[in-house]
């Protein structure tokens, strides 16, 4: 059954932020001095195109090489030219201003180390999350579909418990035709065990496609 709380429009709790000052407008300074990044480029120190920095994602890394989370162009950029953060790998593009030229980045990692608590990624079960640790694919028929929801393997009126361990990814066909019977009951099991995700879950989650050049650094 649909868990409660889980609609559509859950958001992801708890995912760590890449840096804890900073604004992503106005003006940043780098070592050649300040360059803007609020308008297209051409013009006044402004970087690129304003949908290209905002749309594109970068993976962040902690400064032990630790997925942290994702973030936009245009917040890497902050980060680099504050020297918050070293570039590791570069993606397609590059993005010019009338002082700098900079490769489009892809994967940068934090010069200082984040601390983020060990279960930040278990606090609060959303539909999203388990969507993302099930790789958004039905756990009963395989299907990969656009429009999945959440199942309680042991219903919650049979005394299943709104935990990890207890849900998985259903496409509406399964989750209809399963009710609330237990597994045994109609030979529906699970393909994979349930069970928290891991912490690049959100990682996951705001990239369901990840770029080549992620893979090495997610486990």
């Amino acid at each position: 059954m649909i868990a409660r709380g889980m609609g559509e429009g859950a958001g992801v709790s708890g995912a760590p932020p890449v840096s804890s000052r900073g604004d992503e407008s106005g003006s940043i300074s780098g070592s050649n001095g300040s360059a803007a990044l609020n308008g297209a480029g051409g013009s006044n120190g402004q970087f690129g195109r304003p949908h290209r920095l905002s749309s594109r994602r970068v993976l962040v890394l902690n400064a032990s090489y630790e997925p942290l989370n994702v973030c936009t162009v245009r917040r890497a950029l902050v980060l680099i030219l504050k020297q918050k953060a070293e570039v590791l790998e570069n993606g397609s593009g590059v993005l010019r201003s009338e002082t700098m030229r900079l490769d489009m980045p892809e994967v940068i990692r934090l010069v200082t180390f984040v601390r983020v608590p060990r279960d930040i990624h278990r606090r609060r079960i959303t539909r999203k999350a388990v969507l993302a640790r099930d790789g958004w694919i039905c756990q009963y028929c395989g299907a990969e579909k656009p429009a999945l929801t959440v199942d309680h393997v042991i219903p919650r009126s049979r005394g299943g418990k709104s935990v990890w361990e207890n849900i998985v990814a259903s496409c509406a066909s399964c989750n209809h035709r399963k009710g609330n019977r237990l597994p045994h009951e109609i030979r529906m099991h699970p393909r994979n065990r349930p069970r928290p995700p891991g912490p690049t879950v959100f990682i996951r989650i705001a990239a369901p496609r990840t770029p080549v050049a992620w893979e090495p650094y997610l486990p």
